[in-house]
């Protein structure tokens, strides 16, 4: 069974709070947005234009693949889809906030912070998204979270948004009680 727990209004709040957020932690530094593909390459962009329209801020923006990076790559498919990552900016010395939807055991991120490092040194890398469900695997933690959501290890945390699903919402499928 599938329920709703948050539609389109309250993930635009939750956008421009963690915006605030992300502004109020670091004044004059140079922020760069890293959306993690799939869902976060939207989030970091919505994220960006808040900042920059809200606040004056001058941002970069990137998308990163973490395919090739993951510790699990053997497990999920024979033939792993491979996306471009796109980082057209030098990202030494700059604050790279890494977005994504859904933060669950922290092996998504670890693979993003490898992936990224390959680019250069940054200043410091902060991780903002929009859902913290825990279970973490490794000591990971975001930065910035829109909400926590309690779940068990085997519910399923979706983000459904415009520019990937049609619409905006965050849904979690139950598992099933033994």
């Amino acid at each position: 069974m599938t329920e709703s727990l948050f539609g389109p209004q309250q993930i635009v709040e939750m956008l421009h709070e963690i915006a605030s957020q992300i502004q109020r932690r670091n004044p004059g530094r140079e922020l760069a947005f890293v959306g993690i593909r799939a869902r976060g390459v939207p989030l970091a962009h919505r994220l960006q234009t808040i900042l920059e329209q809200e606040y004056s801020r001058r941002t970069f923006f990137g998308i990163l693949d973490i395919t090739l990076y993951r510790d699990d790559l053997s497990l999920r498919s024979v033939s792993p889809v491979i996306r471009q990552t796109q980082i057209d900016f030098d990202v030494t010395d700059k604050t790279i906030v890494v977005v994504d939807d859904v933060l669950f055991t922290g092996r998504t991120v670890r693979a993003a912070l490898d992936a990224l490092v390959d680019f250069g040194r940054p200043e410091s890398i902060q991780l903002a998204v929009l859902i913290d469900r825990g279970h973490r695997q490794l000591p990971i933690q975001a930065d910035f979270v829109g909400t926590q959501v309690q779940t068990a290890f085997e519910d399923r945390v979706r983000v459904l948004l415009k520019e990937t699903d049609g619409e905006d919402g965050v849904t979690i499928q139950r598992a099933l009680s033994k």
